[in-house]
């Protein structure tokens, strides 16, 4: 289980490598994307609403208010850093035992993630931007720690989707 930072006191030694990243990412959205999805939006309230599925169609709305509420805002920056003994993510602290392994997706410029899965079920993975920031020795220092899944050679579908949807 992660822990707080602002809670508890850990000692997590020196900061190895460290950068900030944004909450979520915030995409550009132009005139047509805005028509399209409001097309879609109106078509598919219109099925819910004609199948009699007032679940569907309040999950629809609630995700449409989600999406105006997040684009509206600008996303929070957090601190991450891979210290001695784990990482932290804004104000939690993971320590490398809590977590399985990690990948790095590197295809520049669209996707520079390093990716760490978790043994929490609710929170599987993780996914950080590695930004501007050199994956060749951040590889090399949490080899010492973790294993590296190799089998993990794209960024994962919902990413990719998230990303090509702007979502």
């Amino acid at each position: 289980m992660p822990k707080n930072l602002n809670k508890e006191d850990i000692n997590f030694g020196e900061v190895l490598f460290g950068w900030e990243i944004n909450e979520y990412e915030q995409h550009e959205r132009d005139k047509r994307w805005y028509i399209l999805m409001g097309v879609l939006s109106f078509f598919l309230l219109l099925y819910a609403v004609l199948t009699a599925n007032y679940l569907f169609a309040l999950v629809l709305v609630l995700f449409g208010v989600i999406l105006f509420l997040q684009d509206m805002k600008e996303p929070v920056r957090l601190p991450f850093a891979i210290t001695e003994t784990g990482i932290i993510l804004g104000n939690r602290y993971y320590s490398f035992s809590e977590l399985q392994n990690f990948w790095i997706i590197y295809d520049p410029p669209m996707v520079k993630n390093l990716y760490f899965s978790t043994n929490n079920v609710l929170k599987h993975r993780l996914s950080v931007p590695l930004m501007d920031s050199d994956p060749i020795p951040i590889r090399d220092y949490l080899l010492e720690f973790l294993e590296e899944n190799l089998e993990e050679e794209e960024e994962p579908l919902s990413e990719k989707l998230a990303r090509n949807f702007k979502l």
